[in-house]
């Protein structure tokens, strides 16, 4: 006859059991979720469709609940950005040289969809265009339909879906900081927007103060990202929408566009940057830094996996200074050349603060810029 188990007994496996699922929920090698994984970092993630349940319940649109402990600190100085970049270098993948020969972005250590978008269940909302105007608003857990236009301070969006018909999926207006936008997935509905179909933006930067874009997977708009100053890290960008715009021309994309004259500083790090765009379609660059405004400064372009485009990078022309571009993947997948014509163009090699180091093809050369013309 088999010993009956005691009461203790059966608690004491019953214990072990639970710490072994929830070890193995947050180890490196289970994107399951769990109540004890972090909240701020691509490990022990859902995908974007998951049907796990919020351990924090959703905020309705538009009500202060405070800045959230899952929030990366902000971007105050570039020491402090760097800080938020899990990069490849980080994890032990090693530089560019030895990231080479990848079959995708994902395989060599890049953002995709695995990594990046919402980590929750989603709640369907849908707002149309939608201000907000309340100081330390929080929007999380939310599949909304519709725009973010953002007249306040210290607004986080996270764990968020949105599907724009309008100019953009969120913007920041002049005269306010602090917007975040962490692990969202943001995207539009082709032949809707108000440019003739096309919608323009995800995340707009009509400021002069830093915004936030990490862990987000954003496609379908003509201009992904669009700033001057801001912390762009651990994106993946794609599927750029091509589409002829009120002026009847086709509108010039970019994964992420900046039109100079800037005051702050510009980090765009660890993305997955993807322009499929045409030459015959208005392609314009996966990076564009672009003198329209003003003079272009204060740039760092470190550690992406950039492809397509006219030309993949645009430098930012002549009068262009603090322009940092180190340890990047110019992936050969859309053209022979990284962009359509080449690499980069306009860039200012004799500017000051300029550095161009260890960037490669997918293929492992070196690449050698071109000098401003």
């Amino acid at each position: 006859m088999s010993r009956p188990t005691s009461r203790r007994s059966l608690q004491g496996l019953l214990l072990a059991a639970l710490l072994t699922v929830a070890t193995a929920a947050c180890s490196g090698s289970d994107r399951s979720a769990s109540a004890d994984c972090p909240k701020d970092t691509p490990s022990c993630r859902t995908s974007a469709s998951s049907t796990a349940s919020s351990a924090t319940p959703s905020a309705e649109i538009g009500d202060p609940t405070g800045t959230p402990a899952t929030a990366s600190p902000p971007p105050s100085s570039a020491s402090a950005a760097a800080s938020a970049k899990p990069s490849a270098k980080q994890s032990g993948t090693g530089t560019p040289a030895a990231r080479t020969g990848c079959s995708s972005p994902g395989a060599c250590g890049f953002p995709d969809a695995r990594t990046t978008g919402p980590r929750t269940r989603l709640t369907p909302k849908k707002t149309g265009y939608k201000t907000i105007r309340t100081d330390g608003t929080v929007i999380r857990g939310q599949d909304i339909t519709g725009a973010l236009d953002i007249y306040a301070n210290n607004v986080t969006i996270i764990d968020t879906r949105i599907t724009s018909d309008s100019w953009w999926g969120v913007n920041l207006r002049p005269g306010f900081s602090g917007l975040r936008v962490l692990h969202s997935t943001i995207t539009a509905v082709p032949g809707t927007g108000p440019d003739n179909g096309g919608v323009d933006y995800a995340v707009s930067n009509m400021g002069g103060s830093s915004v936030e874009v990490g862990w987000c997977d954003i496609s379908v708009f003509g201009d992904a990202l669009s700033m001057g100053q801001g912390n762009i890290h651990d994106n993946y960008v794609h599927d750029i929408e091509p589409f002829v715009n009120l002026g009847g021309e086709w509108q010039h994309t970019n994964a992420v566009i900046s039109g100079g004259g800037n005051t702050g500083h510009l980090l765009i790090r660890h993305n997955t940057l993807l322009n499929e765009t045409s030459l015959k379609q208005g392609a314009s660059g996966s990076i564009g830094l672009f003198a329209d405004v003003g003079v272009v400064r204060n740039v760092t372009v470190d550690d992406n996996w950039i492809a397509g485009g006219a030309y993949a990078l645009y430098g930012g022309s002549t009068g262009a200074t603090g322009i940092r571009v180190t340890d990047n993947i110019f992936s050969t997948e859309f053209h022979p050349a990284s962009g359509g014509y080449g690499v980069v163009a306009h860039w200012n090699e004799k500017g000051a603060g300029n550095v161009w180091r260890n960037n490669r093809l997918s293929d492992g050369r070196l690449v050698t810029p071109e000098p401003a013309s």
